[in-house]
């Protein structure tokens, strides 16, 4: 039986995570990410129940990957350690999917006890939900995919601007200066 390449730790990034257990090689499979297999409807409704849920508990959102146009993996479900996994905007792994199956794969070589991470591939379009605590030279401070972080970047300028004219003040700050 091969050896484990991973193992659950505490993770500076997000409570829990995924950690090298021996050195790792570039391009090499680590773990399978598995869990049950929904239809898209069941996952967007999970999503949203979550979604509500985790803005309250602090949890993390959602553990689904998807897996194609008509299916999902939902990873909450069964024995799956790579949902540990956090978001790093600096990955070391990534997330591919195999004819049906994800695998975690090293993007480069890993040391043993290095956290395991990848882009989780979010796209901008709520981005202001996952806060992103990576804390990497490249991280804008939200969970949001590589080729989209510019765009975020600019808009986050803009809002800065908006903020430093008052137009993006609360309506109590508002009231509590004009008195």
């Amino acid at each position: 039986m091969p050896k484990k390449l991973y193992k659950v730790g505490e993770s500076s990034i997000h409570q829990s995570g995924l950690f090298a257990a021996a050195k790792i090689k570039e391009g090499t499979d680590i773990i399978q990410y598995v869990g049950e297999k929904i239809t898209k409807e069941e996952s967007n409704r999970r999503a949203l129940e979550w979604e509500e849920s985790a803005r309250k508990s602090g949890d993390g959102l959602v553990y689904i990957f998807e897996l194609d146009d008509a299916w999902d993996i939902d990873g909450r479900e069964g024995d799956n350690p790579a949902r540990y996994m956090n978001h790093s905007c600096d990955g070391n792994c990534e997330a591919i999917n195999y004819e049906g199956e994800i695998w975690i794969t090293a993007l480069c070589d890993i040391k043993k006890g290095e956290e395991l991470v990848y882009d989780y591939g979010y796209d901008m379009e709520h981005f202001l939900d996952h806060p992103c605590r990576c804390g990497t030279k490249n991280c804008i401070g939200y969970i949001v995919r590589e080729d989209q972080r510019h765009k975020v970047k600019k808009l986050l300028k803009g809002k800065k601007k908006k903020s430093s004219k008052g137009s993006l003040k609360k309506p109590a700050e508002a009231k509590k200066r004009k008195n």
